[in-house]
């Protein structure tokens, strides 16, 4: 064996496929030679970083022109060994053209998962300002429509509450406005049962304390006593006694106030 060119037995020799007789030529090869046991522990670095690393599975697509760009450099590299087959080290070429392939692949393939990464990335990030947007554009039809002079089209936008699973403050506000203010009994007895499915809000709450000072309809009246009740809201109590006072007071009004009132004492 030329002692000048064991390189090309390194990687058998990492694979322990050499025969006996070549192991104890390389082995004593290496005891000698600096530059090839160097290059030995950086095969071994190599293999070695090649089995340790975690293997993900790929997705069809991936597969498909991973195939396909393995084909052009297999076909890549067939061409450039058969120009060097005749020279003494063509072993030693054709490793480093793999291990340059194996490299090309690897970066190809991380750039790959790195590409399909940031872009669900910014695919996110893009779905939440549409979704943002939306979400604007829901409450500046909502508010329009309760600004509406028809009280038909106010009615339709206290009712598009149902669009929002948590709506602000603004949405909130722009409700008990229609309930306190609205000159349409039927838009605020509206206002008050949508405004009913957030009573545990303190806006809320004060909301409907103050539309019950105000307002003279008995079944809104009815409607804000009954949330009122549900959410055993004692400063409620002071403003439901003056009702109990007021001589314009109805009668069932009354009634209903002493029924419940003794819940929220």
């Amino acid at each position: 064996m030329d002692t000048n060119h064991i390189t090309d037995l390194l990687p058998d020799y990492i694979d322990d496929m050499l025969s006996a007789t070549q192991k104890k030529e390389v082995e004593a090869h290496l005891k000698t030679c600096v530059a090839c046991t160097k290059e030995l522990e950086e095969y071994s670095t190599l293999f070695k970083g090649f089995q340790q690393e975690k293997m993900m599975k790929p997705s069809a697509e991936l597969s498909k022109n991973f195939e396909k760009m393995l084909a052009d450099e297999k076909d890549n590299s067939v061409r450039v060994v058969s120009i060097d087959n005749r020279s003494a080290s063509s072993s030693k070429n054709w490793f480093s053209s793999s291990m340059k392939v194996a490299a090309s692949i690897a970066l190809l393939i991380a750039a790959f998962v790195g590409g399909r990464y940031f872009q669900s990335e910014e695919s996110q990030k893009e779905i939440a300002s549409i979704e943002s947007e939306r979400l604007q554009l829901k409450q500046t039809t909502m508010i329009s429509l309760m600004e509406n002079q028809s009280a038909s089209k106010r009615i339709q936008g206290v009712q598009f509450i149902e669009e929002f699973e948590k709506p602000d403050e603004a949405i909130v506000k722009a409700l008990a406005n229609r309930m306190l203010k609205d000159e349409n009994t039927n838009v605020r007895l509206t206002a008050a049962e949508a405004l009913s499915k957030f009573s545990k809000s303190e806006l809320v709450k004060l909301a409907f304390i103050e539309a019950l000072e105000t307002e003279k309809d008995p079944s809104v009246q009815i409607a804000i006593i009954q949330n009122l009740v549900k959410t055993q809201e004692k400063k409620a109590v002071k403003s439901m006694q003056k009702l109990l006072e007021q001589e314009d007071t109805q009668p069932f009004i009354k009634e209903e106030i002493n029924q419940i009132l003794s819940e929220i004492i």
